[in-house]
């Protein structure tokens, strides 16, 4: 820090020992706020000469001088909000993919429940897509998106609904309860 200190002094013709330097909006420019301005290499002389920066000397008490522009820890309140906006897209889709696949499942089996005609055939392309539904299922549950106890459950509506069709068709007679 002090190096950086002492190059820029020379290079600017600046005062030898300065306290603090600010950045101040002048009066033509907007009301934005400036960040503090640290020493590094993308410093310029524009800066100095146009009013925006007011450096305050130090009276020499000793021959220490403190560097007040040290960098900043990232704010974990906002690293948090991040992350948790990161997983609630993620969250979302691993939710909307299950949702659209049972849908589908339940709307084929809804027709194939009112069809007259249907054939046990036809059964396996809903099987198809209820096995679609289970996998989006599962991963969401893998995923975190969903609880297993939910997931459980959107499975049993599922596979309950077919056996339902199957039933109402009569390709499929339960046992008698013992």
């Amino acid at each position: 820090m002090a190096a950086a200190l002492q190059c820029l002094t020379p290079c600017l013709g600046l005062p030898s020992r300065f306290n603090t330097l600010s950045l101040t909006a002048s009066s033509s420019s907007s009301a934005t706020a400036f960040k503090p301005l640290g020493f590094s290499a993308n410093t310029s002389h524009n800066l100095f000469s146009t009013g925006f920066v007011s450096i305050v000397p130090v009276r020499r008490t000793s021959q220490l001088v403190v560097c007040e522009a040290a960098p900043k820890k990232p704010d974990s309140a906002a690293k948090r909000a991040r992350q948790s906006e990161k997983r609630r897209v993620y969250n979302k889709a691993k939710k909307s993919e299950f949702k659209t696949r049972m849908k589908k499942a339940l709307e084929t089996l809804d027709l194939l429940k009112k069809k007259p005609d249907a054939q046990q055939e036809e059964v396996l392309f809903t099987e198809k897509l209820i096995a679609e539904a289970y996998s989006a299922i599962d991963k969401a549950v893998k995923a975190g998106a969903l609880h297993r106890n939910t997931g459980a459950r959107r499975k049993s509506r599922l596979a309950r609904r077919k056996k339902a069709v199957e039933i109402h068709h009569g390709w499929y007679t339960p046992s008698a309860a013992a």
